[in-house]
């Protein structure tokens, strides 16, 4: 059982209380930042999303199931009040406890359901990483907000940075960055479209610059369709990671686009780079 399905299975096994993710990566064994990042890539739901989630779709199955009044079933729940029950309800389902049972079905309600615990492995073959350290630098760019549930915003953010490359000014090279970071509790990250530029120049309206320390990364190379990022970043967090020992740091990560990534195809392949331990 890998440290995720350990993470299932104790918000299964505790979703009546109001668990933390301190609680839930100390039993799964790993770091809250670790945990946090493999959570949202392997499962497109942030941790504390699927908890505050599977808490209320519980809570509003048992709605239909018996006439308990809904401050008790606020505190048996996790809830320290029936008006914070009701506007996690409301936030989560778009109604009231009140409106649902009302209602008197939950027809039209989202819930979630709990994830399967899958005991199969990883099966994207990832190459051994190289390790460099890269001095501090500087990328500019378009940034946006986004979450690992919806993130399909990203193709559209490099639409819009296209005109800029090879015309910012101090520009370094030809590569281009995705970098991520910024991470929440909730699954929330800013994604920086950029290129590296020399210190000193102006920046054009609307661009944003960020500064990445000295810091080691482990490079991993993503051979296939862009579109499959996603399964090579889960691998990386929830494979290669717990069997190699090495630790990542909460620092900025990003994909390294060369001149072999065609962005009209998505094909030609790109690189990873994960912030780690000294």
């Amino acid at each position: 059982m890998n440290f995720v399905q350990k993470a299932l299975w104790f918000v299964e096994s505790h979703w009546r209380e109001n668990i933390s993710l301190d609680e839930i990566a100390k039993a799964s064994g790993v770091s809250p930042f670790h945990l946090t990042r493999t959570f949202a890539d392997a499962m497109g739901i942030s941790l504390m999303r699927y908890v505050r989630a599977r808490r209320l779709s519980e809570a509003a199955k048992r709605l239909m199931e018996n006439g308990e009044s809904i401050l008790d079933l606020a505190l048996e729940t996790g809830y320290g009040s029936h008006e914070a029950f009701t506007r996690a309800f409301r936030d989560q389902f778009s109604a009231t406890p009140d409106q649902v049972r009302n209602k008197g079905n939950l027809k039209n309600i989202d819930l979630v359901e709990a994830i399967t615990m899958n005991s199969q492995p990883i099966t994207v073959a990832l190459d051994p990483p190289r390790f460099e350290t890269l001095n501090p630098r500087i990328m500019v760019g378009i940034l946006e907000r986004y979450d690992c549930q919806s993130p399909g915003g990203i193709p559209n953010q490099w639409q819009k940075f296209s005109p800029y490359l090879g015309n910012i000014p101090g520009q370094i090279g030809e590569d281009a960055y995705g970098v991520c970071y910024n991470f929440d509790e909730e699954g929330n990250f800013d994604y920086l479209s950029a290129v590296e530029v020399v210190e000193g120049h102006s920046l054009p309206s609307g661009l944003t610059c960020l500064k990445l320390p000295t810091q080691r990364y482990a490079v991993f190379s993503h051979k296939g369709h862009i579109a499959g990022i996603r399964s090579t970043i889960s691998a990386i967090w929830n494979k290669w990671f717990p069997e190699s020992g090495t630790k990542p740091v909460n620092a900025p990560n990003f994909e390294k686009y060369g001149k072999e990534f065609d962005p009209a195809t998505g094909e030609g392949g790109l690189e990873i780079w994960m912030p780690v331990e000294k």
